[in-house]
Parts: C-alpha cells; structure tokens; sequence
C-alpha cells in the first residue's frame, strides 16, 4: 500500500495551518505544516511533497517568492495559492508561474479539496511509468 499523500501547508495564520491540517489529515493525507516559506525550505527532513498549499502574502518569505524559488531549483510541485487580499496581478503572477489555482480567503473547504485532488489526480499521471 502507498504511503498518502504528503501536502505542506504555508501560511503564517496558526489557526488557518491547524484547520487546514485537520482537514487534510481527515481525508487521509499526511500533512507538514509551516509558518513561512523559509521554514519549508529550511526543513531537511521534508521528504518530497505531492501539493503546497500557500498563503500568497506573509512575513519572511511568501508564497511568491517560495514559488519562485521552488521553480529555480527545479521543483515543480504542484502550488495552490490562497490569499485574503486578492489582486489581479498578483494573481496573473502566481498562475503566470505555474499555480495550479488562486484561493480566496476564506477558503471553501469543497473547492479546496476539488483542487488538491486535481494536483494529485495530475502528479499521479506526470509519474506513472
């Protein structure tokens, strides 16, 4: 039997990270939970991960720069990015970049999970042999 699916959640809100994680844990998916970008990249027990799921704007680093710096090291893990303060370029950017979806917080807990198990319904297929 495979091990779940592993999704990492950003975002700097403590109650949105345990939500979240609840949810996710829930439906049967192991969860990493981080406070910023940083932490994730910093985290060297982090095994590769299936989704991120992202705040677009926090302190430290955020969801924009995470992205970006996921993608310049080749990473290409599929990012769903949520945010309480939408704009259109901001959201242009991140989909520009290869986000998978730009959330609304707060967040409706169907969409969400219609998104993720479009993330892993499409890593499954990139990684079939």
């Amino acid at each position: 039997m495979p091990p779940p699916p592993l999704i990492a959640i950003v975002d700097d809100d403590a109650g949105v990270r345990a939500s979240l994680s609840s949810l996710l844990r829930s439906l049967g998916h192991a969860v990493r939970a981080y406070a910023h970008g940083q932490e994730l990249l910093e985290d060297t027990r982090l095994p590769p991960v299936d989704c991120i799921i992202s705040d677009a704007q926090m302190p430290v680093l955020d969801g924009v720069q995470l992205q970006q710096r996921l993608r310049a090291r080749g990473d290409h893990v599929p990012m769903i990015f949520m945010t309480a303060f939408p704009t259109p370029a901001l959201e242009a950017r991140l989909v520009a970049d290869g986000a998978l979806a730009f959330l609304r917080k707060p967040v409706d807990a169907a969409t969400l999970v219609a998104w993720l198990q479009r993330a892993l319904d499409d890593r499954a297929d990139h990684t079939k042999v």
